[in-house]
Formats: C-alpha cells, sequence, structure tokens
C-alpha cells in the first residue's frame, strides 16, 4: 500500500484493499486532532495504520466480524503499531467519543451473496445510517467524522445524492469539505466490463463530516 509505506495482509474471508484511491484519500485529508481516532468498522486494519502513520498518537479500530478483528490486530503487529492501535469488536462505534472518527462502508445498498461481500453490499443501508445517524454523539467538540464512499450506487440507481446529503442532514451534520479520487483498478478502463459505464464515472469521496451547531 503506498499510502501506508508498507504492506497489509489480508487473512481469508476478510475484504482485501486493493483500491488504494480511497487509503489515497484518508493519507491526504487535513487532520483536526493527533490525540485520537476510532476507525469504524476496520476490515483489515489499513486505514487505522495510515493515521497512526500520519501522527495519530492513539487508534481505536472496531469491526463486527471475528476475522476481521484478528486480521486487524495481526497487521498492526506486524506494521510495529502495537499500543497505538486498538482493535476491538464491536458494531460500529467504540465506547466514547474523538476529535476524529472514520469510516469506510460498503458502498452498495444491496443483498450480500457470501460473508466476503458484507465488505461491499449494505442490505438497506444499515452500516452508512448507522454510521451518520451516530456521528454527531461520538464526536468531541469540534472534531470531524470522515465518510469515505463510492459513488458507484448513484451511477446504478441504487441511490441518489439528494438521498446520501439528506441522509447527512436527518444526521445533524454538514458537510464540511470534500475530497475525490477517481478508481484506477482495470475494471474502470475495461470497456467489456458489463458495468463499465458506471465504472468509468465512479468517484470515490472523502466527506468531511461536522455537527451542526
Amino acid at each position: 500500500m503506498p499510502a501506508l509505506g508498507g504492506r497489509i495482509h489480508p487473512h481469508y474471508g476478510v475484504f482485501s484493499p486493493v483500491r488504494g484511491e480511497y487509503a489515497d484519500l484518508v493519507a491526504r485529508a487535513p487532520l483536526p486532532s493527533r490525540s485520537l481516532a476510532f476507525d469504524v468498522g476496520t476490515g483489515t486494519g489499513v486505514l487505522a495504520a495510515i493515521l497512526a502513520r500520519r501522527g495519530v498518537e492513539r487508534l481505536l479500530a472496531t469491526d463486527q466480524d471475528p476475522r476481521a478483528v484478528a486480521c486487524a490486530r495481526d497487521n498492526v503487529e506486524r506494521l510495529g503499531l502495537t499500543g497505538r492501535i486498538d482493535v476491538v469488536r464491536a458494531d460500529l462505534f467504540p465506547p466514547g467519543r474523538a476529535p476524529l472518527v472514520v469510516c469506510n462502508p460498503p458502498w452498495l445498498p444491496a443483498e450480500p451473496c457470501s460473508p466476503l461481500d458484507h465488505a461491499v453490499y449494505d442490505p438497506g443501508g444499515r452500516v452508512l445510517r448507522g454510521f451518520l445517524n451516530g456521528l454527531a454523539e461520538r464526536l468531541e467538540p469540534e472534531g470531524e467524522g470522515w465518510l469515505i464512499l463510492s459513488d458507484l450506487a448513484e451511477h446504478l440507481a441504487l441511490r441518489t445524492r439528494a438521498e446520501l446529503l439528506a441522509a447527512f442532514g436527518s444526521a445533524g451534520l454538514r458537510v464540511a469539505d470534500r475530497l475525490e479520487a477517481r478508481p484506477r483498478h482495470p475494471r474502470a478502463t475495461d470497456p467489456k466490463d458489463p458495468l463499465h459505464a458506471a465504472r468509468a464515472a465512479e468517484v470515490t469521496s472523502l466527506w468531511r463530516l461536522r455537527p451542526v451547531r
């Protein structure tokens, strides 16, 4: 992972971070604080590791899948970040508040077909809405939430941008800024791919969200 300056080892059944654009966004977004951050739905632990390499002193990373928890802990140890990153099993947030809360949820509101699909498919948008609706109360004053989300669902008519923005508003959040990245994976430029038009138009965004005061 170039954004990390190291390697990530995905365990069997844990989604591999093959799409580096979202990691690049986390590597360049301005940090609101370096004291503490939560990484919600950590998977392999890659985003927590990137934040630690950027100087965040302490991180709490969560996942509800025990395989992901074991995988993230293994990667934290391999990268020499034990003591700075704690990986805990939890559905969404850990206890407490933080000045930075990060989440890269599944990006398609559809039904998964296998356990691995849960990293891509979010039935009814449960994870996305759970993160948004719980974010404000998990942030310290002047804190910031980072939602890293592909707009592929919009290009597939599974969700509209208006619905996403309305979900921000319903959760008492405002957009402070948005960073964008285009996909670099081969499918985005393969005209034979059945979803070529949607993939070619796809943009991954890092939404910097703050509570409405």
